[in-house]
């Protein structure tokens, strides 16, 4: 997975420059970012603080580690109905 270039701190910080009336257009240039971009982090991150988005991406780990153990159980639980249907 490509690392992240910008951490939450730096796209609040960003956010909140537009806010206080920067130019979307000279604020992407600013920091190399595409207005597709921008408007991405603004859905995601809009309205947030620093620790609220730290909170996000632990909530977002955290879920991305349940759904893989759901899926392993899953994997294991058809595994063994496939075993115990078979006819001896």
């Amino acid at each position: 997975m490509k690392p992240r270039r910008f951490t939450e701190e730096q796209i609040i910080g960003i956010l909140k420059q537009a806010q206080a009336g920067m130019k979307i257009v000279d604020l992407c240039r600013e920091h190399g970012i595409s207005d597709a971009t921008f408007y991405t982090w603004r859905s995601k991150y809009g309205g947030m603080e620093v620790s609220e988005a730290k909170r996000l991406k632990q909530l977002e780990d955290e879920n991305k580690k349940l759904k893989q153990m759901l899926a392993d159980a899953m994997l294991e639980n058809k595994a063994i109905k496939d075993v115990l249907s078979k006819k001896w």
